[in-house]
């Protein structure tokens, strides 16, 4: 086994067990010191609340990361189908790639500035788990910390899955055809393409459910508002 591939599964199994500590130990203790609600609720939910503040974090973590990465790392930039000189491993992409536990860029060495890319969305978790919390403890949807959660919460969506749709596959095309992108070989490929474009579905979808959704919270009680004032 390479080197690389070895830390890999190192980092891999690393994050796991902080993950799992943060799960058992961490979670429960602030959730305990940050919300009276928390103590109340019952076993699943607090099971779901654990996992979303794993969620959270980890969206967190690996988003900045992975950002960091597409704007500094040249090695990346420069060889986005396949890992400098034909295997060998950026020091910086592994890390973020195996912290979320990425098969193909990982085990395989290929795509890792795609990998990368995608991962950006993950910025977006931490809004939606905060509409959860704010369901759970029973925060009235029309309340301000309700409404700018949802608000940037479409913001963000909208700037990491749907804005960057046109210079992704701007960046896809560019490659197309290249000798590196035939070393890929068609599995790769078809792996890499055909769960892309269904990814674009499912994100003009939420982002159509999001913007909809927002819309009722902020928008119809002050129609409603303003109606009943007139009839007034």
């Amino acid at each position: 086994m390479e080197e690389s591939t070895r830390l890999g599964y190192c980092i891999v199994a690393g994050s796991f067990v902080a993950f799992q500590f943060f799960f058992s130990a961490v979670s429960p203790q602030l959730s305990l010191a940050l919300s009276r609600h928390y103590c109340s609720l019952t076993t699943v939910k607090k099971c779901e609340w654990n996992s979303r503040c794993v969620s959270t974090l980890h969206a967190l973590i690996v988003g900045l990361f992975c950002l960091y990465i597409l704007f500094f790392d040249g090695a990346i930039n420069i060889h986005p189908l396949l890992f400098a000189g034909g295997g060998d491993v950026p020091p910086t992409s592994p890390l973020g790639q195996g912290i979320n536990g990425l098969s193909l860029p990982q085990s395989r060495g290929v795509l890792p500035y795609f990998a990368n890319f995608r991962l950006l969305s993950e910025l977006s978790t931490p809004f939606v788990n905060l509409r959860w919390f704010f369901d759970t403890v029973g925060q009235p949807r029309s309340s301000w910390f309700v409404l700018a959660n949802g608000l940037a919460m479409t913001v963000v969506f909208f700037l990491v899955r749907i804005a960057v749709i046109p210079s992704y596959y701007a960046r896809v095309l560019a490659w197309y055809g290249t000798p590196e992108y035939a070393r890929l070989g068609l599995a790769v490929q078809v792996a890499w393409i055909v769960p892309s474009l269904a990814l674009e579905v499912l994100n003009l979808v939420w982002m159509y459910k999001i913007v909809r959704g927002f819309y009722r919270a902020f928008c119809r009680p002050r129609e409603r508002k303003s109606a009943c004032g007139h009839g007034d």
